[in-house]
């Protein structure tokens, strides 16, 4: 695991994104697997600005998202097939088919949830995984108390989540209490990973994250048993840190030093 930290937000965001165009130099075709929430919008903008400005090419990725809330349509405000398309689909040339977002309206959730992890392993497997972190510690909707080996599925949502995503919503009722998301195990599976996680309401969870114990009350720390997951912080999220030092150290060192 690399933790790097950046000055700000908007710095942070450049960085994570300077990776995913990276593997895209070298690899037309990847796959990427992506998250919404409000901490990877920076990272979109970026990837967006690369793609009009720079040329960066997605005329052949495929991408696969992490999750979807239960209930609500593609065309609804508040569904990340929506988020999605307004953020960052429409406005780069990744073909429609090769988009793949989960289901919220399907009849049949195992089902589809099978026929998701059948997918990406037809595709090659997820080349990077952008992840963001909740308030809880969690990744997707992997909630406390979820297994390490867990894959796609339906998941209720724990109080605090629905809470901390209450301010998207018109009222707190209308936040769906279940969604379909991606398992830790599953996002085990990429072949890089890259988290970012912004401001002081992160800090604990991310320094619990990368330092503390392998747990399932914090589906992030399932990260530090992955063999390429960077770390992309803010000096916030990054202010609880005990190896600060040592981060640093090894970000000053590059790019001779080896992955740390």
């Amino acid at each position: 695991m690399e933790v790097v930290i950046k000055s700000d937000y908007e710095e942070m965001c450049r960085a994570a994104a300077h990776v995913v165009a990276d593997i895209l130099n070298t690899k037309p075709d990847a796959v990427l697997g992506l998250a919404t929430g409000s901490t990877p919008l920076g990272v979109y903008k970026e990837l967006v600005r690369l793609h009009q400005e720079e040329g960066i090419d997605f005329s052949q990725v495929t991408t696969f998202n992490l999750d979807e809330y239960v209930g609500l349509s593609i065309n609804d405000s508040q569904s990340y097939h929506h988020f999605m398309h307004e953020n960052f689909f429409k406005h780069v040339n990744i073909p429609v088919q090769n988009i793949y977002i989960p289901s919220g309206t399907t009849r049949n959730y195992q089902a589809f949830c099978q026929w998701y992890e059948h997918r990406i392993e037809e595709c090659g497997g997820i080349d990077v995984q952008i992840l963001g972190i909740g308030t809880d510690g969690h990744i997707a909707f992997n909630e406390p108390t979820s297994s390490l080996s867990s894959r796609t599925r339906l998941k209720t949502l724990e109080k605090q989540t629905i809470n901390d995503n209450a301010r998207f919503f018109e009222n707190r009722d209308d936040v769906p209490i279940y969604a379909i998301t991606m398992g830790v195990g599953t996002i085990l599976e990429a072949k890089q990973i890259v988290l970012l996680a912004s401001g002081k309401s992160k800090a604990t969870v991310v320094a619990a994250s990368v330092e503390g114990p392998v747990t399932s009350m914090i589906t992030a720390s399932a990260l530090q048993m992955h063999p390429s997951t960077l770390f992309f912080v803010d000096e916030e999220a990054g202010s609880e840190l005990k190896m600060r030092e040592y981060y640093d150290w090894v970000q000053e060192k590059k790019p001779d030093s080896p992955q740390a």
